[in-house]
């Protein structure tokens, strides 16, 4: 099963008693994966696509609510009088892709609505690759109504057009381990977040890796160089010709190549640090430079 699944799975199996917060996940799941129709008789129904896991979850939600079996084989909501008393009172006036204000005034009530939208058209990408959590909603005002509910908990969705949809879209991973928490997901998140933990300490590792790696080849083409000029000196001026500090410098790099410059410093008499050191091999490298513009 992919991690959006396991989400899901999750959240199907989360336990609410409380009949409000029942009524606020019911809502969304009704608005965002429900289609509200009337056959010829006038009769209204519900027919909701979903995939069997969230299927179960909304016959749940209804048999709790009701205490009545509403699906057919079908899978419709079979019409009844308090069937359409709660059509009423979750959608928002005569609009049916919006869930009535009231339902989710609540803060535990707008976790229940995100934890339904997330079962109706939530996804969420598996974070060993990338962090990506989206709902697809089917109108700007959908979308709209779920930023602002997102944004309670500092949740700062962005909306992006695909095909005829809005989709609604978080890629920090902070803010995703924080929409987890707040529709209940908590396994998930525990599994989030040492995946992150183990993501970090990978990329911390790679960077301490990729940088010594260069300070290394920094090191090694500066010898070479300093090696270079050394030999050029050598053969061109003479060793005699040099201060005794800088001769004494040069036939040390020449003897230890691979010494870092703290490391030649300490075999001076006197020893020296390695600023004096890297002074006095620039000279050199400036007396080389000097002697080939000659």
């Amino acid at each position: 099963m992919s991690f959006s699944g396991d989400v899901k799975d999750e959240l199907v199996r989360f336990e609410n008693d409380a009949r409000h917060c029942q009524i606020a996940e019911l809502a969304a799941i009704l608005m965002y994966a429900g289609l509200i129709k009337t056959d010829d008789l006038g009769a209204t129904h519900i027919e909701v696509a979903m995939d069997d896991l969230v299927m179960q979850r909304c016959h749940m939600l209804l048999d709790r609510l009701f205490g009545q079996q509403f699906f057919t084989e079908e899978q419709f909501i079979q019409d009844a009088n308090h069937v359409r008393k709660v059509l009423q009172m979750i959608k928002h006036g005569s609009d049916d892709l919006l869930v009535n204000p009231l339902l989710i005034k609540s803060f535990c009530c707008k976790r229940a609505f995100l934890r339904g939208a997330f079962l109706s058209v939530g996804s969420m990408s598996n974070p060993e690759k990338a962090y990506h959590l989206e709902y697809v909603c089917v109108d700007t005002q959908q979308a709209a109504q779920l930023i602002d509910i997102l944004l309670v908990y500092g949740i700062h969705a962005k909306t992006v057009v695909r095909k005829k949809y809005q989709v609604v879209y978080i890629k920090e991973s902070e803010e995703i381990v924080e929409l987890l928490n707040v529709i209940g997901a908590h396994i998930s998140l525990m599994k989030l977040e040492n995946l992150r933990i183990f993501k970090d300490m990978r990329n911390s590792i790679n960077r301490r890796v990729n940088c010594e790696t260069a300070n290394i080849t920094k090191t090694v083409n500066a010898a070479t160089k300093q090696i270079a000029d050394i030999q050029y000196i050598k053969e061109h001026y003479g060793f005699d010709n040099l201060k005794d500090n800088l001769r004494q410098v040069a036939e040390l790099r020449l003897e230890y190549p691979d010494a870092a410059l703290k490391e030649l410093g300490e075999y001076l008499s006197p020893p020296v640090g390695k600023s004096g050191v890297n002074h006095r091999l620039r000279k050199l490298s400036e007396l080389a430079e000097k002697l080939r513009g000659d």
